[in-house]
């Protein structure tokens, strides 16, 4: 029987604690038992789930991943749902990747039972799958479809990117190799579960190399800080916002519970930061509060990571560094032109043994991402001094104004760095003269008060790098969390 790379290596930790709560301590043998339970009980009277997707709907910990490891061992497809997905996102879901078994958690079960009998997927309750009989399960081959996750869908419905077993364990090695991973390594988990953040740079590659996970489920702020000034864990992974929210608490506490803090925060070997990009006033406020100089990457759904500040060396604010291993990286002009110098801006393309299989039932759009077996991710991004610096989504994010092309993230990035700034957005809106113009939609501290004149003084002098044309419109300075009720915004020129 050709067994799945990722149980050898567990059965190579099996007295090692894999996942740890407050609760219980389960080891890597609990979840190889649990695992052959879950999928014998999957298989039922057949041999194979010859890659059914198999969608699940169950929180962090111990059952997520023996369910995880239940559908690769029986021959199936994890199709893994957000726990807070409306009916209708469900439904989409579910239909789409036309999944046969839905197991749920017992505390959602009452939620997804209609659906599940008017599409007719049979429903499992975790809870309620205790010891059946033995079974003997397939060999899985690393060529099969291993996982379908579902991208944002922000400019259509969303896709379903297909990985295989082999993408899969490329992405772990890749990882494991350059972040060095051991089974001495402790991490906490409180990222969704249904993205690749969560799934494969925490769970996976912990699990990988015998380390052990702390499941959160969901962002807990002083039971995490709290584990933290204890010394439980060796790494650390959290989007920018989650290192915001800690820069907060942090300053905000006593003198004697912000050291203990720190302390443990400063003892971690690795501290990660992705998903979205980091401003380099949070990464320099980070290191000056903790000492750790934070790791950015680059990455997506469809491939893993693909680029990363090193481990050891120079860990560069608003750069994510260079490709990780096994993985190619190159720069495209939209005139099809390869970039082979630096300062020259052009599109990420990748490919690699990490690079997804297809999307799921969508032939065309999955011949359309691919150049010549490179996969075109759609975000652009420049090598400056040898590291990649992304500039944003083709689509979304550059703005093309006055023959140049301005990022719109880096451009916030900097108006984040004001006084008065809390949050801003920016767009560009068509215009004659510029084919773009810069739109910033800024919301105010509270209490602060914002002039126009003295902004646009701030403004030529920190976005002069950005080379933005001669006019900057902003948005009438808004009440404090007031944008999304905003229906009509007053435009004033900036410069």
């Amino acid at each position: 029987m050709k067994e799945l790379e990722l149980i050898t290596q567990a059965r190579s930790h099996r007295e090692q604690i894999a996942v740890r709560t407050e609760l219980a301590k389960h080891t890597y043998a609990d979840l190889l038992v649990r695992s052959e339970i879950l999928a014998a009980t999957l298989l039922d009277e057949i041999d194979d789930l010859a890659e059914a997707r198999i969608a699940f709907l169950i929180p962090a910990g111990f059952e997520y991943v023996a369910t995880q490891w239940a559908v690769w061992r029986a021959g199936g497809v994890t199709v893994p749902l957000c726990l807070s997905a409306a009916e209708p996102e469900l439904e989409y879901t579910l239909s789409d990747c036309q999944a046969s078994q839905l197991v749920v958690a017992s505390a959602y079960k009452e939620k997804v039972e209609a659906l599940c009998e008017k599409l007719s997927v049979s429903l499992l309750v975790i809870e309620e799958i205790n010891e059946v009989a033995q079974k003997v399960l397939p060999g899985i081959t690393p060529d099969r479809a291993a996982m379908i996750l579902y991208t944002s869908g922000t400019t259509s419905n969303p896709k379903g990117v297909v990985a295989t077993h082999a993408n899969i364990q490329a992405q772990i090695e890749s990882l494991s190799e350059a972040w060095e991973w051991s089974p001495n390594d402790r991490i906490p988990l409180f990222l969704p579960l249904h993205h690749i953040h969560g799934i494969i740079n925490i769970c996976s590659c912990a699990l990988w190399v015998g380390a052990t996970i702390e499941p959160f489920p969901h962002f807990d702020l002083e039971k995490i800080l709290g584990r933290v000034r204890t010394g439980a864990y060796t790494v650390f992974m959290a989007v920018p916002t989650i290192y915001v929210k800690l820069i907060k608490a942090i300053e905000s506490m006593p003198e004697d519970e912000r050291s203990a803090t720190v302390g443990g925060f400063s003892k971690m070997r690795l501290m990660v930061s992705g998903s979205a990009a980091l401003p380099a006033s949070i990464h320099e406020k980070w290191t000056a509060l903790t000492g750790q100089k934070l790791l950015e990457r680059y990455g997506m759904t469809e491939l893993g990571m693909a680029l990363s500040n090193p481990y050891h060396g120079e860990r560069r604010p608003g750069a994510v560094g260079v490709a990780l291993p096994k993985v190619d990286v190159r720069l495209k002009s939209e005139q099809g032109e390869l970039i082979t110098v630096e300062d020259e801006p052009g599109e990420i393309q990748v490919r690699g043994p990490a690079v997804f299989h297809e999307y799921w039932n969508r032939p065309q759009i999955t011949e359309e991402s691919f150049d010549e077996g490179w996969f075109r991710t759609g975000d652009m991004a420049v090598i400056e001094s040898g590291y990649f610096r992304i500039m944003g989504r083709l689509s979304i994010d550059i703005i093309k104004s006055g023959g140049y092309k301005l990022s719109g993230l880096e451009i916030e990035a900097a108006l984040l760095q004001h006084e008065a700034i809390s949050e801003c957005a920016v767009i560009g809106v068509p215009d004659e003269t510029w084919g773009e113009m810069v739109v910033v939609a800024a919301v105010l501290e509270a209490g602060v008060d914002l002039e126009i004149d003295s902004l646009r003084e701030w403004c030529r002098d920190r976005l002069s790098t950005y080379k933005i044309p001669k006019r900057l419109l902003v948005v009438e300075a808004l009440p404090r969390n007031a944008m999304g009720k905003v229906t009509k915004m007053v435009l004033r020129e900036l410069f």
